[in-house]
């Protein structure tokens, strides 16, 4: 990774950009603020932060463990007490239970991402729930490099209204979460979706976010690492493309 071209960033700007155009999306839905799902991870973290920074207290940060680690737990309460943020909580690991149970009386098995995809997708209707009782946006956490290669749920933590880190990499928000200063655990974390234990980001990707965001920034990368690349951002692209429509005068003739 080249570094310069992280630290070449003034953060500080990037921030005050970045709680400007949420208050104007905000203020063009003609709503009052944002909830956002607090996991534990940095880009949540930095995304709460930014939306306290934009809407004061009109924020409502969400904790929603799903047979999850209890660090998780742990490190989202912390980030939400040392900024006051307001938080709720919701264990959602009964629902999902209940749930999955529910569809395997089908007969059908799903396999082991089907089943840990549902937990995304609860958060986002939790999420919902919430944000229209208090006439918010939601507020997804994904950042560049996650977009680029489809690395999200889609309808799950993909089902957002507004993604102030979509822009920048994941070397570029935790420069920007010390400038928001969140606490130097969370930002060296080793980044995770929590979609089952002992799963991390980098181990499923099958290589680094410094190869991933090198290669956005730059191009660069070993080939066989751009390789990789390309195929999940082929694969995946059905997730940020918009749903395909056929065109009218193909089907009535």
């Amino acid at each position: 990774m080249d570094k310069n071209i992280i630290a070449e960033n003034d953060y500080t700007k990037i921030k005050d950009n970045l709680v400007s155009w949420l208050q104007n999306r905000v203020q063009e839905a003609g709503l009052k603020g944002a909830v956002v799902g607090l996991s534990g991870g940095i880009d949540s973290s930095v995304t709460a932060r930014l939306l306290q920074l934009a809407f004061g207290e009109e924020v409502l940060a969400v904790i929603m463990p799903c047979h999850s680690s209890a660090q998780d737990r742990e490190d989202a309460l912390k980030v939400a007490n040392i900024f006051g943020l307001q938080v709720v909580e919701n264990d959602l690991s009964e629902i999902y239970d209940h749930f999955l149970a529910n569809l395997k009386e089908s007969g059908i098995e799903g396999g082991k991402l089907a089943a840990a995809n549902i937990k995304p997708r609860l958060r986002m209707t939790a999420l919902y729930y919430y944000a229209q009782a208090k006439n918010y946006l939601v507020v997804g956490t994904d950042n560049r490099s996650e977009l680029k290669i489809g690395y999200f749920t889609k309808h799950g933590d993909g089902g957002i209204d507004l993604a102030p880190l979509g822009s920048l990499v994941k070397h570029e928000v935790k420069e920007l979460a010390k400038v928001l200063e969140i606490p130097a655990e969370i930002i060296e974390k080793k980044p995770s979706a929590g979609l089952w234990d002992g799963q991390t980001d980098e181990s499923e990707m099958g290589f680094s976010y410094q190869e991933l965001d090198q290669y956005i920034l730059t191009g660069e990368a070993e080939p066989e690492v751009k390789e990789k690349i390309e195929t999940l951002a082929s694969r995946n692209s059905h997730k940020v493309a918009p749903i395909p429509i056929p065109a009218r005068d193909e089907i009535v003739k």
